[in-house]
């Protein structure tokens, strides 16, 4: 006859081990990397999801920034006669745009996952970090798409001789840098924002409008040396507009490449992602019972 102890498996035998909750500090990002399966699903689903019953399908990728750099060029550019640096005003606008859209689209998506995500999240155990990535990633395929739309632009002016000089040296090393930049703080601030909205639903409603504000706080729409004394140091202030400069430096030949100016959109953005990462592990812990 077996004693109690004897009849006591082991730890290795236990089909289900109960742990304490995680701390604050505790990221698993190794757990999110085992999920890779799962955050390329996600991404191909809102690549394809997005305007699979649309008409014109994929032609939106191409429509939105066409319809964007249209409107800008004749509001901004013929009734406001805003300076474009001596730019030719469409490929001017199309530049900040290309990097402007993807900025905005990866902070709405991921601004808005536990509150559009509560029934995948209430059903089914995985890293709650890999829907917000998963946002930056399809985010990223689309803004490839704009890209490319963005350098035919490009060589078109060229090939017209018009006074663009974009930098082959400067665009190889400066492009990855300056996306991986804006993709990091777009996360960040999501992932920030989307922790609040599940207790303040508020925020919900502010989000875009606030996005809206930020582009006029940024040099999309015009230079950076358009900028009175009074006002530039609030637009320097600003982690994106170094980025935005240096997209347009190395392809347009306008703008400012600075190095500290993107030093510090590095160290703010680090920040603001490493905030938001702890914040998003906090309240991936409850947020079902507030959602």
């Amino acid at each position: 006859m077996s004693t109690d102890r004897e009849m006591i498996p082991e730890k290795d035998d236990w089909d289900l081990e109960i742990e304490p909750r995680t701390r604050l500090f505790s990221l698993d990002l190794r757990e999110v990397w085992s999920h890779s399966y799962l955050l390329l699903m996600f991404v191909r689903r809102d690549i394809v999801s997005v305007y699979k019953q649309t008409i014109l399908g994929p032609l939106w990728f191409f429509i939105q920034p066409l319809l964007t750099t249209v409107t800008f060029t004749i509001v901004f550019g013929n009734i406001a006669q805003i300076s474009t640096d001596g730019m030719p005003q469409t490929i001017f606008y199309m530049a900040g745009i290309t990097m402007w859209n993807y900025f905005s689209e990866t902070l709405t998506a991921t601004s808005n996952t536990f509150t559009t995500n509560a029934n995948i999240f209430g059903k089914v155990y995985f890293p709650r970090l890999v829907m917000p990535i998963s946002k930056v990633l399809s985010g990223l395929v689309k803004f490839g798409i704009q890209y490319l739309l963005f350098i035919a632009i490009l060589l078109y002016f060229v090939s017209r001789g018009n006074h663009v000089n974009p930098d082959p040296l400067g665009i190889l090393v400066v492009t990855p840098i300056v996306v991986t930049i804006m993709a990091g703080l777009g996360l960040g601030m999501g992932l920030i924002l989307s922790s609040l909205t599940t207790k303040y639903r508020d925020l919900m409603f502010l989000i875009t409008f606030g996005i809206q504000l930020l582009m006029y706080a940024t040099p999309v729409i015009y230079p950076l040396s358009s900028m009175s004394p009074a006002f530039r140091w609030l637009i320097e202030a600003n982690p994106l507009s170094w980025l935005v400069e240096a997209f347009r430096h190395v392809y347009l030949g306008a703008g400012q490449l600075s190095i500290p100016g993107l030093l510090y959109s590095l160290g703010f953005t680090t920040f603001i992602l490493l905030v938001g990462m702890l914040v998003f592990n906090k309240v991936e812990k409850n947020f079902m019972d507030t959602v």
